[in-house]
């Protein structure tokens, strides 16, 4: 049994999506406010607490609520109100939850089959959050209403005409009160038949029948363990007031109490090799019995002798100890980390430190990867938990899934450590002799996260990515969800350069507003420095900047166009002779062509050197994606006040382009190499030589090297903009500007 898929439906700003999960791991990854918390929420509270606010619904959809309660205040006395579910419908928080089911299986589904010639395969559970009785719950919202309004009506004309707003205001603002006396989540059989993919990331849940009925309780129970690790795991600072310590604390002595309490306490239902351990209590608490009335006696004879407790018979005092084994585990140095080992470390005076005293980051790893055993333990009933769920009887029931939820496990935790979790994770929830055994015991960790080191250690198949969508017309952004499972296999040439290219790299794309993918590393170290100094917006948002040549960024298209990332590519033109194929300065009417794929396979699609050159800025946009390049265009060049009409010249790169953009300040650099070079090409008499000098400067310089020493001097702070770069970093500005802002 397994975990297929979810389609989640006006929870928040998930409006209609499906999300696959992985057979093992599946990971959440996207930008800030795309909604992988909506998701791991609508997980939790539909199929483990049911308990929602209102506001989980898509906030759009409370207009049409607000009019369903504005519909019944118009009602006149001899009118009905319309109190059928299928108006309501359209508007409730739902998740659907999608389960393969094998032949063997068939036996945990019994009360589940949907008809006698069900084959197995699909079947489908709907949780519903709705109201429990419209009927009830028109009848209390019209009666508050209209008590408001005459208590309002009352005061306005007893205060001269002054307002007064009360509750409720409509339907919205009554159920802010009311909602979990009015509202449950409720659970109905699904059709598997009626099944249709998602269209561009957005699902079609279909329309329950009238004649469904809910089921009775929870349908998943004794099928599916699920186990939650919030974001929030409150852990306490060594120097922080205990009084603002957090009241949850997930550190490991408590993890310790907990587990020690229902799987190996010895006193719960104790066996035989628990008698030692009972024994050595006992003896422990005879000891301490007689040391303390010893040295209590004193004072108790004092006591007496003033006749307490002063009623019938005078009953003497009698102290007695009370040892419990889990009593040693609860004080704050019951767990302490030892700082040396090995040869020559004495025992007498142990060098240890409590565990809070160690860094947050190993707290929260240590604390996580145990939930994670607790967790697992808990499922096999492992220790004194199983012979406390049967009651003595030989057979125990599994539950045959467990779903393992963990939100932003990158809280607290360092790099390398978040790969170490999301490495080990998986493993530690599986290492069970009955896992091992029994086939059919399965386990899906469902992981959020915004760290783009989990995201790299983890095979990219199991990637999920929230893509923000825009509002439409009269509703709020949206998301949908992208199954990178279908991006990234089965493999080919193209999807193995991109898995490479990102490994090797860092996935910062899975998790930025937009991505630029530049030429080579002049336009990766200087670009940035543009975009801090003439962009101060785009400055402020999560931009992801790639280095990748312009005969590969192309490669990334399948796995760009598929995120639907804001993407500007900034490359070089490549101008080559048609006949030899050799790298020429740029000029027009020469025949010759561009060696750039991207240019040429992408945008804006031609190779001939003339198109490029003259290519209006709109055809450098791509209509059906947020993508545009960037790539050397005509500059003119005027050399003295005097010269009014200028020189036009055709960067071949960056570095050219730069450096006629900035004339003047490339006359006055001093320095080596590429820099030198540049210098004494920029006082040169004429444009074309100038050209020429830098072209040729360029076949043995070192490019990096350039762009350090301009980032070492202090005129490049005044650096002005390439045009061509300047037009697509303005493209980037509108694009990321338009967005409005959204809500988690």
């Amino acid at each position: 049994m397994l975990l297929q898929f979810v389609e989640i439906k006006n929870f928040r700003k998930l409006k209609s999506c499906r999300i696959d999960l992985s057979d093992m791991e599946t990971v959440f990854v996207g930008a800030n406010n795309s909604g992988k918390t909506s998701a791991m929420d609508a997980l939790i509270l539909f199929l483990k607490t049911h308990v929602l606010s209102t506001r989980e619904f898509t906030l759009s959809n409370w207009k049409e609520i607000n009019q369903i309660g504005k519909s019944w205040l118009e009602l006149k006395e001899d009118e009905l109100p319309d109190l059928a579910m299928a108006k309501w419908e359209e508007y409730l928080p739902q998740l659907d939850v999608w389960l393969t089911i094998k032949e063997t299986e068939y036996h945990y589904v019994s009360e589940l089959i949907p008809t006698l010639e069900w084959k197995g395969g699909s079947l489908g559970v709907r949780f519903r959050f709705q109201p429990k009785s419209i009927e009830l719950l028109h009848k209390e919202f019209v009666a508050e209403y209209r008590a408001a309004r005459k208590v309002m009506d009352t005061a306005r004309k007893d205060k001269g005409g002054q307002s007064l707003n009360l509750w409720p205001k409509n339907l919205w603002d009554f159920l802010e009160r009311r909602l979990k006396t009015q509202f449950g989540v409720a659970g109905y059989l699904l059709d598997a038949a009626k099944l249709v993919p998602p269209v561009d990331g957005v699902a079609t849940p279909q329309v329950l029948d009238e004649g469904n009925l809910p089921f009775a309780g929870d349908p998943f129970k004794g099928l599916i363990k699920i186990d939650i690790i919030n974001a929030q795991r409150g852990f306490s600072d060594p120097g922080s007031d205990a009084e603002e310590a957090p009241k949850t604390n997930g550190n490991l002595s408590t993890q310790l109490r907990e587990y020690y309490s229902k799987h190996l306490n010895p006193y719960d239902q104790p066996e035989i090799e628990d008698l030692e351990a009972l024994m050595a209590i006992e003896q422990a608490k005879l000891s301490f019995d007689d040391r303390l009335e010893k040295s209590f006696s004193g004072s108790i004879k004092e006591l007496e002798g003033l006749n307490y407790p002063g009623f019938g018979g005078n009953p003497s005092i009698k102290i007695s100890s009370k040892i419990n084994a889990i009593d040693g585990l609860n004080h704050a140095s019951a767990v302490t980390f030892e700082l040396f080992k090995g040869e020559g470390v004495t025992s007498d005076y142990p060098l240890s430190l409590p565990e809070k005293y160690n860094g947050l980051g190993y707290q929260n790893l240590i604390s996580m990867v145990f939930k994670l055993i607790r967790f697992r333990d808990e499922w096999m009933q492992v220790g004194k938990i199983a012979r406390a769920n049967t009651g003595g009887a030989e057979e125990l029931e599994f539950q045959p899934l467990h779903l393992v939820l963990v939100e932003e496990p990158e809280a607290h935790l360092h790099a390398q450590v978040q790969q170490v979790f999301i490495r080990k994770a998986y493993e530690v929830l599986r290492t069970n002799h009955l896992l091992t055994k029994y086939k059919h015991f399965n386990t899906q960790l469902v992981v959020s996260t915004h760290s783009n080191h989990i995201a790299h250690e983890i095979k990219f198949t199991s990637l999920r990515y929230f893509k923000r969508k825009p509002a439409e017309k009269d509703g709020v952004p949206f998301s949908t969800v992208v199954n990178l499972s279908k991006t990234f296999g089965p493999e080919d040439e193209t999807t193995k350069f991109a898995i490479r290219y990102l490994k090797t790299t860092h996935c910062d794309l899975f998790f930025a507003d937009a991505v630029i993918l530049v030429e080579g590393p002049a336009e990766r170290m200087l670009v940035p420095n543009f975009i801090r100094r003439h962009y101060p917006t785009l400055a402020s948002c999560y931009i992801a900047l790639l280095e990748i040549g312009g005969s590969h960024a192309h490669t990334l298209r399948p796995l760009l166009q598929d995120l639907g990332i804001i993407t500007l590519i900034i490359t070089d033109i490549d101008s080559i002779d048609s006949v030899s194929g050799q790298s020429v300065i740029p000029e027009k009417n020469k025949s010759y062509e561009s060696d750039n794929q991207t240019l040429k396979s992408w945008l804006p699609g031609y190779k001939e050197l003339d198109k490029l050159l003259s290519t209006a800025p709109s055809a450098k946009i791509d209509t059906a994606f947020p993508v545009r390049v960037a790539y050397q265009s005509p500059v003119v060049v005027k050399l003295s006040p005097t010269d009014d009409k200028g020189s036009e010249v055709f960067p071949y790169t960056f570095e050219i382009a730069l450096a006629f953009k900035n004339l003047d300040i490339f006359k006055g650099l001093n320095g080596i190499g590429l820099i030198k070079k540049f210098s004494e090409a920029s006082k040169l008499p004429t444009v074309k030589e100038m050209n020429e000098s830098m072209y040729s400067a360029l076949k043995n310089g070192k490019k990096a090297e350039f762009a350090l020493e301009l980032l070492l001097k202090e005129e490049p702070q005044q650096l002005a903009v390439p045009e061509y770069i300047a037009e697509g970093l303005e493209w980037l500005n509108g694009q990321l500007n338009n967005q409005p802002v959204t809500v988690k």
